[in-house]
């Protein structure tokens, strides 16, 4: 997937305002209208217009875009790390109906859809009420907002209260962009899944007229661990073993995000064997297990009796690992 650059299919500058992307917007899908241009590739070219729009036009979008392509040149090869949007509030967030029409959803590239195509928005609630001098006054219910944040896979396990910093863009008195921070105190549950979604009421858009406040959706990612991987409830680690403690058995100490547990490796476990511990995955109900796969691990021969024992090994195991691996093709 290559990399677009959304200010070079505006022909304005990463610092432009909002009024000089409004108006280089306007020139544009003018000129290259698919009902009055004549340039072969004015559908095309009307469609790449649109998607950057779609993204400059907004603050949150813009600022989030801007922050993951720093460095990135039209055309270069891109994939956003998988948890490049955490800690960015969006608004939308109460997942009761796609962000994007199908046909907007056709015209957009994949570059788009990788990066905002999930986003979803939300239907503004009105209500009327008498006592304005005027006529019919409307009170506004504020738009929900959304996040994604990432928290330790520690923090399922036990709950947790955490101190999160959400960004998101705005525009100054000229209209530039800039970015904006704002910290909130959450209680993480325990037994949170990854793609959950915490609400906190109150905390989206202000309303409108004394309408009352949007909410803010946190949906949970977990942090990348060098140790576990996580798959709905279960959990999955790798267990590095010696060749004795494989080939005789053996009980193991293994570090689980709740706390140490014993583990029985039985013998003449082979590598990549995975060993079941009920219950141990993320709290629920019912709760997830956790999965444990066994790793040889040899020990180097880097003195003379590591060597000799490997030779003894050698002489009395009569042992072939491709003829076994050829049994059992």
């Amino acid at each position: 997937m290559e990399f677009k650059d959304y200010y070079a299919v505006l022909g304005v500058e990463r610092d432009a305002t909002q009024d000089e992307i409004k108006r280089a917007y306007r020139r544009l899908a003018r000129k290259y209208h698919p009902d009055v241009s004549q340039e072969a590739d004015a559908d095309a070219r009307f469609k790449q217009l649109g998607e950057a729009y779609e993204v400059l036009k907004d603050p949150e979008k813009r600022l989030a875009y801007d922050q993951v392509g720093q460095g990135q040149r039209a055309g270069e090869d891109f994939r956003p790390p998988p948890d490049w949007d955490a800690g960015f509030e969006f608004r939308g967030g109460g997942y009761t109906q796609e962000g994007y029409s199908q046909e907007q959803h056709a015209a957009f590239s994949d570059f788009f859809e990788s990066l905002f195509g999930q986003r979803r928005g939300s239907g503004q609630g009105f209500a009327g009420s008498s006592g304005d001098p005027g006529g019919m006054r409307y009170r506004a219910r504020g738009e929900d907002h959304h996040a994604k944040v990432s928290i330790a896979l520690e923090d399922a396990y036990r709950g947790a209260v955490r101190t999160l910093t959400l960004q998101s863009g705005e525009l100054d008195e000229q209209g530039r962009l800039r970015p904006r921070q704002r910290t909130l105190k959450v209680r993480i549950p325990k037994g949170v899944k990854q793609g959950q979604r915490i609400r906190l009421a109150g905390q989206g858009e202000p309303g409108m007229g004394g309408g009352p406040a949007g909410d803010l959706y946190l949906e949970i990612e977990f942090e990348s661990h060098r140790r576990y991987q996580v798959e709905g409830r279960d959990v999955t680690l790798t267990l590095p073993v010696a060749p004795w403690e494989a080939a005789l058995g053996a009980t193991i100490a293994v570090p689980l995000p709740e706390g140490s547990v014993e583990l029985k490796v039985p013998a003449d476990s082979q590598d990549g064997r995975r060993l079941r511990l009920k219950g141990r995955g993320i709290p629920g109900e019912p709760p997830g297990d956790c999965y444990v796969a066994l790793k040889i691990v040899l020990p180097p021969a880097t003195n003379d009796d590591v060597k000799t024992a490997y030779r003894q090994l050698e002489a009395v195991a009569n042992f072939n690992p491709r003829a076994t691996a050829e049994g059992r093709s």
